[in-house]
């Protein structure tokens, strides 16, 4: 059993913390997992990814992919209209289990309700707090939501916990409630920080509060205040208690009884508590699902029992009418349309028919075309022929029953740890240079360049070092790309990358051909404009002589590439993109747009390496390859296909 009660000091905590993180960050795809919880990917032109999740109990930073598990009756509209809008700012209101996440671009913008108290509650608004679509509606005494209407927050009849006083504890001297309950209800706080307070204080939580003493007051006015304190500014030492419930809290509370693990990072206990409850619905809904696949494939494979036994049969009957050919030769028969020979093939369950002009010997339901005319010898050489065919066939469909049967072991030896697995996948953390363009040279040489201005900007400033070499399109509306540790780089290396530099230039959107690259060294490379000079971001002003390699094509590949922690895709030339991949595509210019021809490859990826594939986005398809239209010129496996452990490559 998970406690997924999260408090309002929690939240302000998370709150300020994602918000740090997230600044200049937006959406680049939403991920609906179940009914209640949803997955925003945050993009940044030159920081790592964030994965975010909003669900009714809660918001944290994920480092996990789940797959989903239900529909989501919001994601369709949240896509519509959030879909690269920037995460203007997150806001907690007051106290409350409430945040706001306001989003806006392209003159638009919209602020997510997020309600995480009772059973909590996610909510589109417009810029004037008008309902665009929500969760599930509510109509109580004291508050009405529902599509159309205005957004109002449930009534507060307690004390603002962040700006208590003590004054405010006075009251306490006057109650007759528990001491313990006047703290819970009027600051708001769960009944695990009010039984920390009172254990702390060492004062009975049932005492009655018009018997505590002003001293015992101040204590607990003093603990409370701390306690609040720590858990907002990150004074924290996080652990999971697991007991009879499951619980992350973000300081270590006195008397805690279970099983306590340590986390770095309050947010990594959500998350992984957090997860742990969303995965546990997730093989409740599931478990009939594999129940109902393990029949499927246990009738698959009974299925192709048969057929190997039906070809077998027919196999082995085939090479039996083919051997009495030869018996036929010695007993002086020289014609298969001799009366005798017509009798040998009925012992064999064998007969001649004409069909639509051609003759065919019936083996069993199998017909095989044969000229009459031949030889008895030739005609047994064709039905050896065929027999060997089927055998072949067989090894095929053992083949395909060896696959399914791994599938099935599989299926039927998941332990719970296992059946986690198939929901869940960690988020790879990405490599710096993912962040832009890049491909490692057929020497092993990286080469990184810019998508927009902005990482145009970004690799210059920050990634140009001594002994690198900097490239650009001889053509307006170029790239930088940057040949890293070239002191020595190698022709095949410069020409790689001038090609690069031209084929995501504006000659590719436009098919021109012909276009030369120039490289030049870091110091020729002005990041500033000369006096009186303005220059737009992401340009430099070059000095000095300028090295030109003409790029004779248009053309390149996109590819898997294996990484120290898994998969990632680049784009490059043909060469070096087959050479370091599992599988590549060749692509040229004109054809499909840029998401068709982006779909139309994962497809084909997906048929070699349905595990490996399946992880990688159509999105990040679509950021990998060139700005334009591209055709398909071929699909191929790559050098390191060898070195894919063979687990990755079952489904």
């Amino acid at each position: 059993m998970l406690d997924m009660t999260l408090a309002g000091i929690e939240l302000r905590y998370l709150v300020e913390q994602i918000s740090e993180k997230v600044q200049d960050y937006y959406i680049s795809n939403i991920y609906g997992i179940t009914k209640d919880s949803i997955l925003f990917k945050l993009h940044h032109t030159e920081k790592s990814d964030l994965f975010m999740m909003i669900s009714t109990y809660g918001v944290w930073l994920t480092t996990v992919k789940i797959d989903q598990i239900e529909p989501n009756r919001l994601l369709k509209r949240l896509r519509s209209d959030l879909l690269r809008l920037k995460l203007k700012k997150i806001e907690q209101i007051g106290s409350e289990r409430i945040a706001y996440f306001t989003f806006e671009g392209f003159g638009k913008e919209f602020v997510l309700v997020g309600e995480f108290f009772g059973d909590g509650n996610i909510l589109l608004c417009n810029n004037e707090m008008k309902i665009l679509a929500l969760q599930h509606s509510i109509d109580v005494r004291h508050r009405k939501l529902s599509v159309g209407l205005e957004y109002t927050q449930p009534p507060n009849n307690g004390l603002d916990v962040f700006n208590i006083s003590e004054s405010d504890f006075d009251e306490l001297k006057s109650t007759e409630f528990a001491s313990a309950k006047w703290i819970g209800r009027t600051l708001g706080l769960p009944k695990k920080y009010v039984e920390g307070i009172f254990q702390i204080v060492n004062i009975d939580s049932k005492k009655i509060g018009n018997q505590l003493t002003c001293e015992e007051i101040k204590k607990l006015f003093d603990t409370t205040t701390k306690i609040v304190s720590d858990v907002i500014s990150g004074n924290h030492s996080p652990v999971i208690i697991r007991d009879k419930k499951t619980e992350v809290l973000p300081i270590k509370l006195d008397s805690l009884d279970g099983e306590i693990t340590k986390v770095s990072n309050f947010m990594e206990g959500l998350d992984i508590v957090f997860t742990e409850n969303i995965v546990e619905k997730g093989k409740t809904i599931q478990s009939s699902g594999s129940d109902k696949k393990i029949k499927e494939l246990q009738s698959q494979i009974s299925e192709q029992e048969k057929a190997i036994q039906t070809v077998k049969e027919r196999s082995k009957n085939i090479t039996s009418v083919a051997n009495s050919l030869y018996e036929m030769v010695k007993a002086g028969i020289l014609s298969i349309e001799d009366n005798a020979a017509q009798e040998i093939l009925k012992n064999h369950n064998a007969k001649l028919i004409s069909e639509k002009g051609f003759s065919l010997i019936v083996i069993q339901d199998e017909k095989i075309k044969i000229d009459t005319k031949a030889s008895l010898q030739s005609i047994a050489s064709v039905l050896f022929n065929e027999a060997k065919k089927q055998s072949a066939a067989i090894n095929s469909i053992r083949e395909i029953k060896e696959k399914t049967e791994k599938k099935l072991e599989k299926f039927q030896n998941k332990t719970a740890g296992e059946q986690e697995l198939v929901l869940v996948s960690e988020i790879r953390k990405k490599n710096w240079y993912e962040r832009y363009r890049w491909f490692f040279t057929s020497d092993g040489l990286l080469a990184i360049g810019g998508r927009d201005a902005a990482s145009n900007s970004a690799i210059v400033r920050k990634h140009l070092v001594k002994n690198d070499k900097i490239f650009h399109g001889d053509i307006f509306g170029s790239p930088f790309f940057i040949l890293k540790e070239a002191q020595n780089a190698p022709e095949t290396s410069m020409i790689e990358v001038a090609q690069a530099t031209v084929c995501f230039s504006r000659a590719w959107r436009e098919g021109m051909y012909g276009v030369s690259a120039f490289w030049v060294n870091p110091e020729q490379v002005k990041k500033s404009a000369p006096s009186g000079e303005f220059l737009p971001k992401g340009s430099f002003t070059i000095e000095g002589q300028r090295n030109f390699i003409k790029s004779e094509t248009l053309r390149l590949a996109i590819g898997i590439i294996p990484q120290d922690d898994g998969y990632a895709l680049a784009c490059g030339p043909p060469g070096p993109i087959k050479k370091n991949s599992i599988c590549y595509a060749k692509i040229e210019p004109h054809g499909l747009e840029l998401v068709d021809v982006a779909k139309k490859i994962r497809i084909e990826f997906l048929k070699k390496h349905e595990n490996i594939v399946r992880n990688i986005s159509i999105d990040e398809f679509v950021r990998t390859l060139p700005a334009g239209k591209s055709q398909i010129k071929e699909i191929g496996i790559g050098d390191l296909q060898k070195d894919i452990p063979i687990e990755d490559e079952l489904v």
